[in-house]
């Protein structure tokens, strides 16, 4: 594209949309220049379909595809060291707590950025088609069953599955017409209460044994000690008379 063109990705968290724009025109960028990520702009200067509006900016990538990071306080590109979960390093395919020295965009706008995005944080005078005239349905909602529990205000008697409907997809595939609905996790079936069942009872059944077995082992070692004790009692008794028979016959 021309010098100093930019595309502006704008997001609507209040529909779920999103839409992207090319600005080639200098003096409405220039609105943009030197502001930093989470910083708000006035919409009006971007254009006339925006005015009222107010954006935040929220990231962006340089001409290259370098990522901002916030935090970063330069207009240019920096290496920094960083460990697996930073912003801009995934630590994907690393060592535990490896660090790797990357290269990434910093937090302040200039005119060798690609793409930027934009976040509405108010909605201004008109419509912007694309934007805040539609709404994209929530494909997404929680998988536990008591955070759906949560969600929906249910009680303990109510069926969680019945819940799930809502973000329940459905597409043809062959001809045939095919659904498919989020995999509620921690869901108390009675398969789950058998398997805890069984758990339980092969605790019981070990703990059961180990006491047989420590029991047995108990006489089996009483036994023992006595046949020692009687051992050592006849050797005793026969080194005894063996003593008093030598005394009598020295008499």
């Amino acid at each position: 594209g021309a010098r100093g063109a930019m595309k502006i990705n704008i997001a609507n968290p209040a529909t779920g949309c999103q839409k992207k724009y090319l600005i080639e025109d200098d003096a409405k960028l220039r609105a943009l220049y030197d502001k930093r990520l989470a910083q708000e702009v006035d919409g009006g200067s971007l254009g006339d379909e925006f005015k009222g509006y107010i954006f935040k900016i929220m990231g962006g990538q340089d001409k290259q595809g370098f990522p901002m990071k916030q935090g970063v306080l330069v207009p240019g590109r920096v290496r920094l060291l960083m460990t697996p979960g930073d912003t801009c390093f995934r630590g994907y395919g690393r060592k535990n707590g490896e660090r790797r020295r990357k290269a990434v965009r910093g937090c302040i706008v200039s005119q060798d950025l690609s793409v930027l995005n934009l976040v509405i944080t108010k909605q201004g005078d008109a419509d912007i088609p694309g934007l805040t005239d539609t709404e994209v349905p929530k494909m997404r909602g929680p998988k536990r069953a008591s955070k759906i529990r949560k969600l929906f205000n249910l009680g303990k008697d109510d069926d969680v599955r019945k819940y799930v409907n809502i973000y329940r997809r459905t597409w043809e595939k062959d001809g045939k017409k095919r659904s498919k609905a989020p995999k509620i996790q921690r869901l108390v079936t009675p398969q789950a209460l058998q398997r805890k069942r069984h758990i339980k009872a092969v605790k019981v059944a070990k703990i059961a044994k180990a006491k047989a077995e420590a029991a047995d082992y108990h006489k089996l070692l009483q036994l023992r000690l006595r046949e020692a004790r009687e051992r050592r009692s006849e050797s005793l008794a026969k080194r005894r008379a063996m003593r008093s028979a030598s005394q009598t016959d020295r008499h």
